[in-house]
């Protein structure tokens, strides 16, 4: 099993969605744009929300509005390349939740990732 810290950009992307599913920990893969391009069943579980209905949505203004900020979401508009874990608070539609992030971008993938531990 893949561990948050293990995994790599490359993997990710090459994962079949049996495979995101399976992992322990949230996985929302991004378009450039910020668009939902994969959720995987851990983090429809664990956040409560479908992902018929989140995929598709812009990650930040629609989904996730607790991380439209210049911790998270900037953070993938500034730099040009990102594998960073930082200790965060999700606030939106649960009481305040500790978690740990793992943001990913790559030069060479279009796709941005985040990875969400609780």
């Amino acid at each position: 099993m893949h561990t948050f810290e293990g995994i790599s950009i490359d993997e990710l992307e090459s994962l079949e969605w049996e495979r995101l599913d399976a992992l322990p920990y949230g996985v929302v893969g991004l378009s450039p744009e910020g668009i939902v391009e994969i959720y995987n069943a851990t983090e429809e579980r664990l956040a409560g929300l479908s992902r018929d209905g989140v995929i598709g949505t812009h990650y930040f203004s629609s989904t996730a509005q607790c991380m439209n900020n210049f911790m998270v979401a900037q953070r993938f508009e500034d730099e040009p390349e990102i594998d960073a874990v930082i200790d965060y608070v999700l606030t939106l539609r649960m009481r305040p939740t500790p978690v740990r992030l793992r943001l990913m971008k790559a030069p060479k993938v279009d796709r941005r990732f985040i990875l969400i531990q609780r």
